[in-house]
């Protein structure tokens, strides 16, 4: 496990590029709900689609009483930036349809001044609870231009369904389904740079995206691809919960982005209906009594981020437990002193910290591959 030491924050508001958002200090309570409400903006668009008629109204969570999620007025709030096909800091990026009926596509941004060098692959999936945000929200554009530039690496950014439009398992079938549009080699052959390394892909996300990095990478490993080779990946603070109450939740509760009301908002919004569907599902509880068993899995190596003001802390924490438990290669980095979310603020030195890890990381599992069953071999 890494520690970081980080220092404590006096209020401080952050901008990163159009999301503004609010950092306090560790030791106070939390902003009020009506002050957080002119800080979040939750890039999302579309039409109102119907949800737990007690879904709570919020800044974050902008539920009507009737029971909706009110996309269009969301959409005044949405900044999202275009593909630049020209290089912009060293980057450029495109994007690639995949099956417009579902909407789903990826965003490819592709680090110009490696043009000779042979690049990893990095998937990313965003957050957002499963229920709000985008590739083209500017945050995470920027997020991926980081990870591209900085490591460098190819970057498909993906663009899935959101609930409560589309429920589970449409956000995970629609991760795992870039991967096997990008297996066909006349597709990634059109969609990705000629140096571009599938052999050497990482899946990589943040909250709702780290979810989806677990469970596409265990998916993945129980295919058969050709092209494709998941060697590593980044869960970056997962959303994982069950129908326990963690003490990070309760003593956490009322923190900013994933409070209890808010995270039992989405999972209530992203759980189909029905008993077998509870925060005990397997999807949600990925460490839990119905968890699959992953000894019996080649598991790749893993990297995950904690933050010690996180109310998802816990859960979190049990993952990596349960991955050492399955005897799987896993690595904790915890940042005691930040909040949710904190990594997507490029001015934050912590921010820039855990980039530089996920590149170590990264780097290091590279090398391993060059050696063919490299990590064995290594600890040899």
């Amino acid at each position: 496990m890494i520690l970081i030491k980080s220092r404590n924050f006096h209020q401080k508001s952050l901008t990163s590029h159009t999301h503004h958002f609010s950092l306090i200090r560790p030791w106070k309570p939390p902003l009020n709900h009506r002050r957080r409400r002119r800080h979040r903006r939750s890039p999302c668009h579309g039409r109102h689609e119907s949800l737990s008629p007690s879904s709570p109204p919020s800044p974050t969570h902008p539920a009507g009483k009737n029971g909706t999620v009110n996309r269009r007025l969301l959409n005044l709030f949405d900044f999202r930036s275009p593909p630049t096909s020209k290089s912009i800091n060293g980057v450029a990026s495109h994007d690639v349809v995949v099956d417009q009926p579902r909407n789903l596509w990826f965003r490819v941004y592709v680090p110009t001044h490696h043009a000779g060098e042979d690049l990893p692959v990095i998937v990313f999936f965003h957050g957002g609870g499963f229920v709000f945000l985008s590739p083209d929200v500017i945050a995470y554009d920027a997020v991926c231009r980081r990870f591209t530039r900085k490591v460098p690496a190819v970057v498909v950014s993906v663009n899935y369904r959101l609930a409560p439009e589309h429920r589970y398992p449409s956000q995970h079938d629609d991760c795992f389904d870039v991967l096997k549009f990008l297996e066909d080699e006349e597709n990634r052959s059109k969609s990705l740079p000629e140096n571009a390394n599938l052999k050497r892909c990482f899946l990589i996300g943040d909250s709702a995206g780290g979810n989806l990095a677990h469970h596409v990478t265990q998916r993945a490993c129980e295919f058969n691809f050709q092209r494709i080779q998941v060697i590593g990946v980044v869960a970056i603070q997962p959303f994982f919960g069950g129908e326990e109450r963690l003490d990070s939740e309760t003593r956490l509760e009322g923190t900013p982005i994933v409070s209890l009301k808010r995270t039992d908002w989405m999972w209530n919004a992203f759980l189909p209906q029905g008993e077998d569907f509870n925060r005990d599902h397997p999807i949600v509880n990925v460490s839990g009594p119905k968890a699959v068993d992953l000894s019996k899995i080649e598991f790749p190596a893993t990297m995950v981020v904690i933050a010690g003001f996180d109310a998802l802390r816990d859960w979190q924490k049990r993952y990596y437990e349960w991955m050492k438990k399955c005897v799987k290669e896993v690595h904790l980095v915890e940042y005691p002193n930040m909040c949710h979310a904190f990594y997507i603020f490029p001015e934050l030195p912590e921010s820039t910290q855990l980039i530089g890890q996920v590149r170590d990381f990264i780097h290091k599992r590279k090398e391993l591959k060059r050696i063919g069953n490299g990590h064995e071999e290594k600890r040899k």
